[in-house]
């Protein structure tokens, strides 16, 4: 494994641990050269899930590109890093389980829009308006009067 500081290519492993659900394994490592450490995820490999995307073109999925929509969305709010790769954990297992090669942007875009309004609301709202491409004030205002509808009094997240 290449350390990302130096390039090196040796690095030794200080601690393994498995992840949550035992199909990722955390290794923290520490480069045999600048000795700076670093961590690594080790993850079975699987069939490539392609996304097919609004204009038909197809490109494979990946995992980081979700994390950044989602983060991008959580930005400055109380939702931790632990939360938003759970999502992205749901998400993919979803997909894998309901799609055997091929699966529409639509659908991942939805089932995000799911997580996120059960996670936070004001980053559910962040990425409906990207997603469904507000063009002005009245797409938001739907959608908080949507969101408004489907909670309970008292429930803000």
């Amino acid at each position: 494994m290449k350390c990302p500081y130096c390039r090196e290519v040796e690095s030794r492993v200080i601690e393994s641990r498995s992840g949550d659900d035992g199909e990722v394994i955390r290794r923290r490592r520490e480069c045999t050269n600048c000795r700076r450490r670093f961590t690594t995820y080790e993850r079975i490999e699987i069939n490539p899930l392609l996304i097919i995307k609004k204009g038909g073109n197809r490109e494979q999925f990946r995992r980081d590109k979700l994390m950044d929509g989602i983060m991008k969305a959580c930005e400055k709010r109380p939702v931790t890093i632990k939360q938003m790769e759970t999502v992205v954990d749901q998400i993919e297992t979803e997909l894998r389980d309901e799609f055997d090669r091929e699966v529409s942007s639509r659908v991942i875009g939805e089932k995000v829009m799911d997580h996120l309004r059960s996670l936070d609301q004001v980053a559910y709202v962040r990425f409906a308006s990207v997603y469904r491409q507000f063009r002005d004030l009245n797409g938001f205002i739907r959608t908080i009067d949507q969101l408004k509808k489907e909670t309970p009094a008292g429930e803000d997240k």
